[in-house]
């Protein structure tokens, strides 16, 4: 429903501007769902929408620049928007894949993403951190955990947990003030230890 209800606002301000928009969808985590839930395409609900992907989360490559776009036939001057990204890979060669890599996923295109390493750390940060009176937002994708910080301050809540090792980063950072981010695509002992750190941090502000 929020997809569509995007997809008419659009619409509306296409006629509205008398101008095309084009709505970007940046998807590199489009397999890491959990729960059953299934990212949509975009493009079924809206022409003029260029999809990017990334196989370096879905693969757990991280750092390697290798993925696609998706430009449908049915966007708006398509084929000079395929001829602009074209020339625009050419003029900024770091972000031409390597030959060795595109071999690699031409191997993985088949493969299925195993996300039960994720899922697993998922429950068990989310369930401890809870269980230490924090107050967290389930995630349904991707391998972050927002978690709301005690005080109005996110910044200084990220600086006290370095005190116990404990690396978050501010939400305002990814438009969520008052919240802190935890990347929790590690090995599952380290969620495991990290737990009772957690519990002194939260010592700290009670």
């Amino acid at each position: 429903e929020t997809i569509k209800a995007l997809a008419a606002v659009l619409e509306k301000k296409q006629k509205e501007f008398q101008n095309v928009i084009y709505l970007i969808s940046d998807e590199p985590y489009r397999e890491l769902a959990y729960d059953g839930a299934k990212v949509p395409w975009l493009t079924k609900y809206y022409k003029n929408t260029v999809v990017g992907y990334s196989y370096s989360k879905s693969l757990s490559l991280p750092g390697e620049r290798i993925g696609y776009l998706v430009i449908p036939d049915e966007a708006a001057d398509s084929e000079n928007l395929i001829s602009a990204v074209n020339v625009a890979t050419r003029i900024l060669g770091f972000v031409n894949a390597p030959t060795l890599q595109q071999k690699v996923v031409k191997a993985c295109l088949n493969e299925k993403t195993d996300i039960s390493f994720y899922d697993r750390n998922r429950e068990t940060l989310y369930n401890g951190l809870r269980e230490l009176g924090f107050e967290c937002i389930k995630p349904e994708g991707a391998f972050y955990l927002f978690v709301k910080s005690p005080v109005e301050d996110e910044k200084a809540f990220c600086t006290a947990a370095k005190k116990y090792n404990i690396l978050l980063v501010p939400g305002s950072s990814f438009g969520c003030p008052g919240y802190v981010r935890i990347a929790y695509c590690v090995a599952y002992e380290t969620i495991v230890n990290s737990l009772p750190k957690f519990a002194e941090l939260a010592a700290e502000y009670r």
